[in-house]
């Protein structure tokens, strides 16, 4: 969107032919190849996140994919949150960058990267939006302020819309469905998720010095972020957060149209996901000004529950 100012994050995906192929036709390239998507389901496996649990609505194969890509985003994020200073962080991810590049040029530094290439090949995942997940860590590593919601967005575009316009080739259309159909509720979708996770993590990104809500909103209700715990900022705060929560509501709103664009596969996991993600937003919600001294989750039985209920939504019942 003209949003975020810059087209290449809005590429088509590219085909196979964009990126050397390389030799695996060897049992050693097979081999390698299988040991990268074990390394990629043993990251999934130790995630401390309810999204590959989601992956179980998916076919073998493209579960594997989901492995690859979600070991792909778990390494860049924590390549920014391990300790280091801020010289070694920007080296880290910047080797991180030049490694997926060496790794589509047939050489594979990683042992995570195979799987992602051949992801990226076989689902002719576009490479800008893994580029673009790698720009939105890379923002987090410096003191994190935004003016206006405008200056966030692109931010919310990197580190959440990239991400799921990386997996729904994964995830598949409906016959007759392009990207470009797919392109504006799913990056509405991203939006939403990650406005939810800013607000679920707001005390602990405030300890942290980190303040992702724009400055003209905390004008706007005269309640800056060292007031946030002073009860005679209360009842500004609420409304703060109800402008914030109205707001991710209505990006909600705006992604309902990924669901009916979506393959059965797709429609599975995109409705597990978006049910946890709009019931977390709303326990949210729920928990006041709690939010800033308590991390707000869902219980094991909700999440389960999101699980099950896209079965039905799977097969359109």
């Amino acid at each position: 969107m003209s949003t975020l100012g810059s087209e290449s994050l809005h590429a088509d995906s590219p085909g196979p032919s964009e990126f050397p192929s390389p030799a695996l036709g060897s049992e050693d390239s097979a081999s390698r190849l299988r040991d990268s998507f074990l390394a990629c389901r043993a990251i999934t496996r130790r995630a401390k996140s309810s999204f590959p649990l989601a992956f179980l609505l998916l076919p073998r194969e493209k579960r594997q994919a989901m492995d690859a890509l979600y070991a792909f985003m778990r390494i860049t994020d924590d390549l920014a949150d391990d300790d280091g200073d801020l010289h070694e962080k920007r080296a880290r991810l910047r080797d991180w960058r030049s490694s997926l590049h060496a790794a589509l040029d047939g050489d594979s530094p990683s042992p995570v990267l195979p799987a992602v290439v051949d992801t990226v090949r076989r689902f002719h995942v576009s490479l800008d939006h893994l580029e673009a997940v790698i720009d939105g860590v890379e923002m987090d590593l410096e003191p994190v302020r935004f003016a206006t919601f405008h200056d966030l967005y692109p931010y919310l575009f990197r580190v959440a819309s990239a991400v799921g316009l990386a997996c729904l080739p994964v995830w598949g259309f409906r016959d007759g469905v392009t990207s470009d159909d797919v392109r504006e509720p799913a990056e509405a979708a991203g939006i939403a998720f990650q406005l939810t996770n800013i607000l679920r993590d707001l005390g602990e990104d405030l300890d942290r010095g980190r303040v992702y809500l724009p400055q003209e909103d905390l004008d706007r209700f005269d309640c800056p972020p060292e007031a946030w715990r002073d009860p005679q900022c209360r009842a500004r705060f609420r409304d703060l957060m109800a402008f914030q929560i109205e707001r991710a509501r209505q990006y909600y709103q705006k992604s309902e149209p990924l669901a009916k664009l979506l393959s059965r596969d797709g429609r599975g996991i995109y409705h597990a996901m978006s049910r946890t993600y709009r019931e977390l937003l709303e326990a949210v919600a729920a928990s006041g000004e709690a939010v800033l001294t308590q991390r707000v989750r869902l219980s094991k039985w909700r999440k389960l529950r999101a699980l099950i209920s896209a079965w039905p939504a799977r097969w359109g019942w």
